[in-house]
């Protein structure tokens, strides 16, 4: 049987590089964005039939609900959730000034989003029989944000701390299950969401600031969704994994 895994917020970015990851090593993919797609938007590096896209947000309830329903409808179960939709701040601004409009924004999509989703997926999978070695996969893609506090973006820092203990709630309860549930924290990727601060981040990389003196990718990301996502890792969950280039080292 093959299996089928979702990305929240595959559309481009981390979640891309992990939806075109996962059909390589044999999964069909349902790829979830926020928005329609558009003439640009092309998946040829997925495969034609192997691939389904379902438009929604996360943070909206029946959005979530569509979201599995059209997987179970193209495909008839769903064996990984990858919860990579992500939003930081429209405007960054000093802790002081956050605004509670921007951390319901924020929160509401990186956090309650996937915290619900994940409960939706999660009872469709405990009524799937094991598929493999397990039953289900859940990947959150936190952040080093988890940990590193900016003050700038407070909301974006909370959001992801918040996936962090989700990640640990959800591998309490699923374990028995045989539901195996890991969080990845990426460093600094070269996205969208990066580009308004190539600058800085270059400087910091120039100065070494990382170990490896490098742009993470997002096929970085995607190498190490498509470890969690296999059947090699069975005795382990609730666990994080850090891919920053070492910038999680603390140094003298």
């Amino acid at each position: 049987m093959k299996k089928t895994a979702i990305i929240s917020g595959g559309r481009r970015g981390i979640g891309r590089g992990i939806a075109v990851r996962l059909a390589k090593d044999g999964f069909n993919v349902v790829i979830n964005g926020v928005s329609p797609l558009t003439a640009d938007d092309t998946f040829d590096d997925i495969g034609g039939k192997d691939y389904l896209y379902v438009q929604g947000d996360i943070s909206v309830a029946k959005d979530r609900e569509r979201i599995l329903n059209e997987t179970l409808n193209r495909f008839g179960a769903v064996h990984v959730l990858v919860n990579n939709a992500g939003v930081a701040p429209k405007n960054r601004a000093d802790l002081l000034d956050m605004t509670e409009e921007s951390f319901d924004h924020v929160m509401g999509i990186n956090a309650r989003g996937a915290m619900f989703l994940t409960q939706a997926v999660a009872k469709q999978m405990l009524k799937q029989d094991l598929c493999g070695k397990k039953r289900g996969t859940i990947i959150n893609i936190s952040s080093c944000s988890a940990e590193v506090s900016s003050i700038n973006r407070g909301e974006y820092c909370v959001s992801k701390a918040g996936v962090a203990m989700l990640t640990l709630l959800y591998a309490d309860r699923l374990a028995g299950e045989g539901i195996f549930v890991h969080e990845i924290r990426p460093g600094i990727i070269s996205t969208d969401m990066t580009d308004k601060v190539q600058k800085k981040y270059d400087a910091l990389i120039e100065q070494g600031a990382f170990p490896i003196r490098r742009w993470g990718t997002p096929e970085d990301v995607a190498n190490a969704v498509s470890v969690f996502a296999g059947d090699e890792f069975l005795y382990t969950t609730g666990n994080y994994i850090d891919v920053d280039g070492g910038f999680h080292i603390k140094r003298l």
